[in-house]
């Protein structure tokens, strides 16, 4: 099933220790409606906003670890914040969005909830978030550090170059050099060359 509504009593299962009531008191709040999706690669989380009779929509990544999943959650009621001042009226990931997610941010980071590695990481998103934390590059190595090991999975700036390595459906590239932020890489296949960020999980191929 890809999509489940997540009972809020059992929502403890998914966050850190200490911060469910908070994270209960703005749900209910905003009546907001939390469902708990499979993996999504390119998105963490999502938000949809209100209308009609349909409530706020929130939807976060299952396979998340515990900070990874409240980070995501907290950018997400950020924008039904920002929406609810602003309506549509401004950017998805303005100056205003960043304000409402970095006071959001903020009052979590006052109950000491991450590790320190995390609040240190999570600080500088304070200063000027990320519009997505797949692309936040600092805050995604910090928080892997955290996830569930995976036999042969590895982040690609952990490869050596020349390296061949897969990714999910099976496509294998080899790791060239890098280019300023990120890591070129030639699909074995097809010749093509694509750009991978350097916290890309990929399956490593033993030559």
């Amino acid at each position: 099933m890809p999509k489940e509504e997540a009972p809020l009593h059992q929502l403890q299962a998914y966050l850190p220790d200490g911060c469910l009531d908070d994270v209960l008191h703005y749900l209910h709040l905003h009546k907001v409606h939390l469902t708990i999706t499979r993996e999504r690669k390119t998105v963490l989380g999502d938000y949809r906003n209100s209308f009609a009779d349909k409530n706020h929509r929130i939807s976060v990544n299952g396979n998340l670890n515990k900070y990874a999943f409240l980070i995501t959650l907290l950018h997400e009621l950020a924008h039904l914040f920002t929406f609810e001042r602003f309506g549509n009226r401004v950017q998805a990931h303005g100056q205003e969005w960043k304000n409402e997610y970095s006071k959001i941010l903020a009052q979590f980071l006052l109950k000491k909830i991450f590790p320190g590695d995390i609040q240190k990481a999570l600080y500088k998103t304070l200063q000027n978030p990320a519009a997505s934390s797949c692309a936040d590059t600092s805050l995604l190595r910090v928080l892997h550090q955290y996830d569930a090991k995976k036999e042969g999975v590895i982040l690609i700036e952990k490869l050596p170059s020349g390296n061949l390595f897969a990714i999910k459906g099976g496509r294998v590239f080899r790791k060239e050099e890098k280019v300023r932020k990120r890591y070129k890489c030639t699909e074995v296949k097809t010749g093509k060359v694509y750009l991978f960020s350097p916290v890309y999980e990929v399956i490593l191929i033993n030559e």
